[in-house]
């Protein structure tokens, strides 16, 4: 097994945004409006207004899929996830990252292994959470070795005390960071509000950033362009930015070409300013 890229070294920038596609409902979920077409456009037009605006990355995610499966997802949806992934990837010349939802990391691995992607996220990679779809138990120790018998240099972003969730368990917020990495050996983590577009507490960043001396963390939600140099200066090392990038600030709306150019523009004069 080659030794894994560090995310450092995979984006040019050193204060990367990374942009999310939230797809619409794939085949099988409740809201399906039965395009298949429609989806993969919908999902390359959103990846090129990233890429024109500057992002560094891209993480393509099921957000469309509520209610979401637990763990593992059936085969069709790793099918349209592997097909829309591959058609991004061949447009668009920024990295490549996927999140299964709501916690099917072999599936997000099993993708991005095949079209050749950089990174998955990992919502539940370590411990245990309560969540609206039940309990989620880590599984790294799957995660690590599929991603070895893969031989796929795909780096692995975990949450910690992911959002839309509560933690089980009397783990305080830097030990659960530093359980994701030293024995979970995620290659980065990512820190976030309680829920989708919500703020990521700065105090929560800053103990994280605290605790961990190598592993690059990121911030998860909540990311705006007035918030931005705010979550870098309080430790982050980048940051995944999805709502406040869609027309009006809306989740399951189009990317925005002004608010990509608005956010990435505020995250470089940040970055520039603490050189």
């Amino acid at each position: 097994m080659p030794a894994i890229t560090p995310l450092r070294a995979r984006v040019e920038s050193t204060a990367p945004v990374f942009g999310m596609i939230h797809l619409p409902a794939l085949p099988g979920a409740p809201a399906f409006n039965g395009d298949r077409t429609a989806i993969r456009e919908r999902a390359l037009t959103d990846a090129r207004r990233l890429e024109a605006g500057g992002v560094d990355a891209v993480i393509l995610e099921n957000f469309g899929d509520a209610p979401f499966y637990p763990e593992s997802v059936p085969a069709h949806v790793v099918a349209e996830m592997t097909t829309v992934a591959a058609a991004v990837a061949d447009t668009v010349d920024v990295p490549l990252g996927l999140n299964v939802l709501r916690n099917d990391a072999a599936a997000a691995l099993s993708v991005a292994a095949a079209v050749g992607a950089d990174c998955i996220r990992v919502n539940v990679h370590v411990g245990t959470a309560a969540t609206d779809q039940g309990i989620l138990e880590g599984r790294a120790h799957e995660t690590l070795r599929l991603r070895e018998r893969l031989a796929a240099d795909v780096a692995i972003l975990a949450d910690v005390h992911v959002k839309h969730a509560t933690p089980i368990g009397e783990t305080s917020l830097e030990h659960a960071a530093l359980e994701t990495v030293d024995r979970g050996r995620a290659d980065g983590v990512i820190v976030s509000g309680p829920g989708t577009g919500e703020e990521t507490p700065l105090d929560d960043l800053e103990r994280v950033a605290s605790a961990l001396e190598d592993a690059p963390v990121l911030v998860g939600s909540g990311v705006t362009p007035d918030t931005v140099g705010d979550c870098l200066e309080a430790g982050a090392d980048g940051v995944i930015v999805g709502t406040a990038l869609k027309d009006g600030g809306e989740t399951t709306n189009p990317v925005s070409q002004e608010r990509v150019d608005a956010v990435v523009t505020a995250a470089r004069e940040s970055d520039s300013s603490s050189d």
